[in-house]
């Protein structure tokens, strides 16, 4: 795995310019209903009480044993909560949402073929979505048009999202394109997320998985609210308990593929999860890396023959 002179080129669009990945294929729901915001709070390890018209946050959604089963973006327009999700998520959401509904003035409703959803990435997302006013704290949202076409741009902590009605969808990325966007791959878009080191459910994050191990719980986990699916595991982890995995990042000797084995000798202390080639830093990778192997140790990937750096997030 080499740069490739695509890969360099859309690198350079994502961190000094703006690209445009699509991610229609998210996952997306909505919630409406009086008791909408109070249900998805007892399911959730985020205060949902909490977020005004407007914003949002983010959140992970748990087994009763505090393992995730997935993570969500909560947005509240006033008039619904809007989920979006991982796609190899979306099924354990919504039967979560299904299942545990009975009893709550909430309605559930599709939006993942409904929606189309598009992701601006660069220094020049907020002039090209014509977002200049919308604020910068991560998750606010506000409506606006275009081309034409009504749309809803959100704050990321890497540019501008644009969520718009499917049968839009084409309309709104060809003004993004014509503003100034350029079409990007999603593994592109890997690269801007490693350095980050923001982790993507499915890949670097699973079923196994605790909040505090891959270091969400600034982000994703309010300690203030009242119980939630999986509070017991989480609360008591993080006042008295220390994780056996930590998110790290890994400095590589060498390109590697994803799901390799990393040793520290004979022990496996865990495996690369989304691995990349960047132009500017060479290979990375983000891992869930047991304490055995703290920052600032090597550990050895797949059969030995290239070994890492551990070192802490985001990549300096």
């Amino acid at each position: 795995m080499a740069v490739t002179d695509s890969i360099a080129s859309e690198y350079a669009t994502l961190t000094e310019a703006c690209g445009l990945v699509d991610r229609s294929e998210r996952g997306k729901l909505a919630l409406t209903g009086a008791g909408a915001a109070e249900f998805l709070n007892g399911q959730v390890t985020n205060d949902v009480l909490t977020i005004e018209p407007g914003t949002g946050a983010y959140a992970a959604f748990l087994t009763n044993k505090g393992k995730m089963l997935g993570d969500l973006r909560i947005l509240n327009t006033g008039e619904e909560l809007l989920l979006d999700t991982e796609r190899v998520a979306l099924q354990a959401l919504f039967d979560m949402i299904r299942r545990y509904k009975v009893g709550y003035d909430v309605e559930l409703h599709k939006r993942t073929v409904q929606s189309g959803l598009f992701s601006l990435i660069g220094p020049d997302a907020r002039s090209i979505a014509g977002a200049e006013g919308l604020p910068t704290e991560e998750h606010a949202h506000r409506f606006a048009t275009v081309g034409g076409r009504p749309v809803r741009l959100i704050a990321t902590d890497a540019g501008v999202d644009v969520l718009c009605d499917a049968e839009d969808a084409d309309t709104v990325a060809g003004a993004l394109f014509e503003a100034g966007a350029v079409a990007v791959d999603e593994a592109a878009a890997d690269l801007v997320r490693v350095e980050r080191g923001r982790p993507r459910y499915g890949v670097d994050l699973d079923e196994t998985t605790i909040p505090q191990e891959a270091g969400l719980n600034e982000r994703a986990v309010s300690f203030t609210k009242g119980c939630y699916v999986g509070q017991e595991t989480v609360a008591r982890l993080f006042y008295k308990g220390k994780p056996n995995r930590h998110l790290r990042g890994l400095v590589l000797s060498a390109p590697v593929p994803s799901g390799e084995e990393l040793r520290v000798g004979e022990k496996v202390v865990g495996k690369v999860g989304t691995a990349v080639v960047s132009p500017a830093r060479g290979p990375l990778a983000l891992a869930l890396v047991r304490r055995e192997a703290p920052v600032g140790s090597t550990v050895h990937v797949g059969d030995g023959g290239v070994s890492a750096t551990v070192v802490e997030l985001p990549f300096a």
